[in-house]
């Protein structure tokens, strides 16, 4: 399914609104593909820490991939994100979209993934989790950012 550009906006600016996340005069000079950027770094990071058994870093680099597509993606369409809680709000709008268009399916696998992410963010601070959650967390990580790039950014240039 095909999004229109104003719809998508729409729903990004209304999770920052949700967020009571303004923009800010610093905003002016980050860019969506500054966000795309880092998140290719994190995404190489992950898997170097995982490699390397450095779980709690591999779990953070897992977050940074999912947190910074958002961002990117939000960036994309007009909206600048500074807090956490705006990346769950802005995420919560682009699956409730998804939903409304009749793919439950894919909503629920958003929200499934980023429940994922979200639990390797944890982790770096708890170190709770296996070598196998962790790696199997980060294939989710990488299998949403492709799948928000997808749906809400399919023209990104290829970084």
């Amino acid at each position: 399914m095909t999004y229109r550009e104003e719809d998508i906006s729409a729903a990004v600016m209304s999770g920052l609104q949700a967020a009571r996340d303004q923009a800010r005069p610093a905003d002016q000079n980050k860019s969506a593909m500054t966000y795309s950027l880092m998140a290719d770094d994190f995404r190489i990071g992950a898997f170097r820490h995982l490699t390397e058994r450095d779980l709690p870093q591999a779990s953070n680099k897992g977050w940074g991939l999912v947190a910074e597509t958002i961002k990117a993606i939000s960036a994309h369409h007009g909206g600048i994100i500074h807090s956490h809680n705006s990346i769950w709000l802005v995420l919560r709008e682009l699956s409730a979209m998804v939903r409304e268009s009749g793919d439950e399916g894919t909503a629920r696998r958003i929200n499934d993934y980023f429940d994922r992410a979200r639990g390797l963010h944890a982790n770096f601070y708890e170190n709770e989790q296996s070598e196998i959650e962790v790696g199997d967390g980060l294939l989710l990580c990488h299998d949403l950012s492709d799948l928000l790039y997808g749906i809400f950014w399919p023209d990104k240039p290829v970084t």
